[in-house]
């Protein structure tokens, strides 16, 4: 499906007055730019790559030149001036089981060894267990230790549970440099996946010496039969041609939007198919687990990222409304509308397709070299 870009949907009431960083490309390849005060600068001669924009703080707009006012460049996703995503160089970073219900979710998935209809009684049973106390449990304390010894002693104890209030968090790297998508573009799931759903989550961009800069919107595409057979699989579950989008910006932070704006953000979730089937949901920041800080900490304890990163801070939504047979739950099918939307932020919409059938993702590093080389953008 092809979207038409609206500024006031992708980025939201207050766009204007809020500072963006993104791609474009007009035609000669991917151009890095900053939008403020609604003006879009292109900032390829102060630094060729979003990254390194980012890595030198070189975000004050006046370092670029004026294209234009965003809502007149005409942005299209197939077009020119195409809408890229809004990263090119940084590693993709992801933390998983950030939330008690998708751990809860996780642990099903591994107890259901991946099959959606042996989900509902193993739901049923951890739940009745459980209950919401994991909601309460902080990871790494002594509550959390003592839950993991009655746990063990059940036999419901799992891997996911250990990551969701043991004290290491789960940070896997969920895509290659430059394979993400963005905003309206069609976005992947594996095509032997029977058991899949969207991942609505807040994702920081993060500078080499670990400043967080700024958050936009992502789709952490989950398959949850691939993982379920085998945490071994999150490889192959996660990472597939298609599988990551991010928003059309990144909103930079400033006095109006900081951090503690992604830690009260409601993050809304909505998925429409081409089969009539409607489902709604919502993911609360206020209830994650681990404080976003602590994710990034964690991510850089033992790790450099001279290009920086992106972390996506995981996600509370687990669906599981039936699409089709009763008990078997929800999965994608071709066509889905995803529509993913935070105050602040904006709204993100892919449609789902499968990972053969998604555009081929042929611009690589070496490609970006190329092409900045020709543009005369490399310097020393």
């Amino acid at each position: 499906m092809t979207f038409d870009f609206d500024t006031l949907d992708a980025l939201g009431p207050d766009w204007r007055t809020a500072r963006w960083i993104g791609r474009i490309d007009r035609g000669e390849g991917p151009t890095p730019v900053i939008v403020a005060g609604g003006i879009v600068f292109d900032m390829s001669k102060a630094a060729p790559t979003v990254a390194e924009l980012v890595a030198r703080d070189l975000l004050d707009p006046t370092a670029g030149e004026a294209i234009c006012d965003l809502d007149t460049l005409g942005l299209s996703v197939g077009g020119v001036p195409r809408l890229l995503s809004p990263i090119d160089v940084q590693c993709v970073k992801a933390a998983g089981v950030t939330f008690a219900v998708s751990a809860l979710e996780r642990v099903i998935e591994e107890q259901a060894r991946g099959d959606a209809g042996a989900a509902t009684a193993v739901r049923a049973r951890l739940e009745d267990r459980i209950g919401g106390g994991l909601a309460h449990v902080v990871p790494g304390t002594p509550e959390a230790a003592a839950l993991k010894t009655a746990l063990i002693e059940e036999g419901l104890w799992s891997q996911y549970l250990e990551v969701a209030i043991g004290p290491d968090a789960e940070i896997f790297t969920k895509a290659p440099s430059l394979s993400t998508v963005g905003w309206g573009a069609d976005i992947g799931v594996r095509s032997d996946s029977t058991w899949n759903n969207p991942e609505p989550e807040i994702v920081l961009l993060v500078a080499p010496d670990a400043r967080i800069v700024g958050a936009t919107i992502g789709n952490d595409v989950n398959l949850r039969d691939f993982e379920g057979r085998s945490a071994l699989l999150l490889g192959k579950a996660k990472d597939n041609n298609a599988s990551c989008s991010l928003g059309a910006f990144i909103r930079l932070f400033d006095d109006s939007f900081t951090l503690d704006d992604v830690r009260r953000a409601e993050v809304a979730l909505r998925i429409e198919g081409t089969d009539g089937y409607v489902l709604d949901g919502a993911s609360s920041m206020s209830q994650i687990s681990r404080d976003p800080e602590e994710l990034v900490r964690q991510a850089l304890s033992e790790h450099q990222y001279p290009d920086g990163f992106v972390l996506f801070l995981g996600t509370l939504f687990a669906p599981t409304k039936d699409r089709d047979d009763v008990g078997r739950g929800f999965t994608h099918k071709s066509g889905d509308t995803v529509s993913i939307a935070a105050p602040g932020l904006g709204r993100l919409i892919n449609t789902v397709t499968t990972s053969k059938a998604a555009a081929p993702w042929e611009f690589g590093l070496v490609a970006l070299m190329r092409n900045l080389a020709a543009r005369g953008l490399l310097s020393a």
